[in-house]
């Protein structure tokens, strides 16, 4: 390795999006450090997480910071100790852990203890061009893939050497280890969805669509897609709703999820809007002994009032997951092989953004255009 630093491009983050505050620079990529690999990304897809973090950077550290949490690229240079690639590998990149706590080694690294220090707070990756001081905060997620050359963790890198055939697939796949693996891993391993299951999903972004195409794997009878966005009501459809809700025609949220399903509610609700009252009402069609997974972010003091006695006669469970509760490596695969089986389309998802349109990306997201914009380096 050489203490030469490598300039770049990056969407440099000083403030609101919205206000101008997110802008594309030349920056300069510190050294890489033993457990590190420098990846040059070929395609970042974008996701509300970013929006969030990033706006809201006095919660994780403060501004200026690079972003970015579904990546793709090669690998240019890998540390002394890193085993997981090697030079020249094509590689996906998911979230960071520490991988010695007991959470990790119990097999639930998305929940690793010092989550929050790895994968938000970061470290200073990036410097100024005009400066060698190191103040700009990087490795988000482990990898901050708004960079065209980034540090990453080796933990957040999976090596897709022998998983995908060319670097069409490796730019199609650079959202699966985030928003994809969070919806489809939430009903596919965390609820441990089941044929038998009525499902509802609130929310049909990129996350709530890939829980959908999820469902419809493990074969659930009742698969119920709940949004206010005609377009993604009649997508979700397609990949396998069996119903749809559009909730700016719909009174009454729950009285309707439970007139599609016999009167029960749904067996397995999961959350990905974040918003409460859609939670509140989720919980409350969510059937006896049913489980309801939060996934979508709240505003950091929203809070929930339940009444104890009644959830606890109904034996419901309240359960919050991250990123799917997977393991990266193991489950990454399983996605492209069932996106090869033709059993999830997530090409159905995605709309390619030149990096320096970024933008474009974003605004596309959040009217509901876009499902999963992927900006192209």
């Amino acid at each position: 390795m050489t203490s030469e630093q490598l300039s770049t491009r990056a969407i440099v983050v000083r403030g609101l999006h919205n206000e101008g505050g997110w802008a594309m620079e030349d920056v300069k990529v510190r050294t890489i450090q033993d457990n590190e690999l420098l990846v040059r990304m070929v395609a970042s897809g974008i996701c509300h997480t970013d929006i969030v973090f990033g706006d809201n950077a006095q919660d994780i550290g403060g501004w200026p910071r690079v972003m970015g949490h579904e990546g793709s690229g090669y690998v240019e240079k890998v540390g002394s100790k890193v085993t997981v690639a090697q030079v020249g590998d094509p590689v996906l990149l998911s979230y960071a852990a520490c991988l010695k706590c007991q959470i990790c080694e119990s097999g639930h690294p998305s929940h690793c203890t010092s989550a929050g220090l790895i994968n938000f707070v970061g470290n200073k990756a990036f410097h100024e061009s005009s400066s060698s001081d190191a103040n700009i905060q990087g490795s988000f997620f482990g990898q901050s893939s708004f960079a065209n050359l980034s540090v990453v963790n080796e933990t957040s890198v999976v090596n897709a050497k022998h998983l995908i055939k060319s670097e069409e697939e490796l730019k199609m796949f650079s959202p699966l280890g985030c928003g994809i693996q969070t919806g489809s891993g939430t009903i596919y391993n965390v609820a441990g969805a089941k044929p038998e299951d009525t499902v509802a999903i609130m929310g049909l972004g990129g996350v709530g669509l890939s829980g959908i195409m999820a469902t419809k794997i493990c074969g659930c009878k009742t698969i119920i897609g709940i949004d206010r966005v005609q377009s993604r009501l009649d997508l979700a459809k397609e990949l396998g709703a069996t119903h749809v809700i559009n909730t700016s025609d719909v009174p009454d949220l729950v009285k309707a999820v439970q007139d599609l399903t016999e009167g029960y509610g749904t067996s397995i609700t999961m959350d990905t809007t974040g918003l409460l009252a859609l939670i509140k009402a989720g919980l409350e069609f969510t059937r006896i002994k049913g489980q309801y997974i939060q996934v979508g972010t709240t505003p950091p003091d929203a809070k929930l009032e339940i009444e104890v006695f009644k959830f606890m006669v109904a034996g419901k469970r309240f359960i919050g997951a991250v990123e799917g509760d997977v393991i990266p490596s193991e489950y990454l695969p399983k996605m492209i092989q069932w996106y090869r089986d033709g059993k999830f389309p997530v090409n159905r998802l995605i709309e390619y953004f030149k990096a320096e349109d970024f933008m474009k990306g974003i605004k596309a997201m959040e009217s509901g255009g876009t499902i999963k914009p992927i900006i192209l380096w």
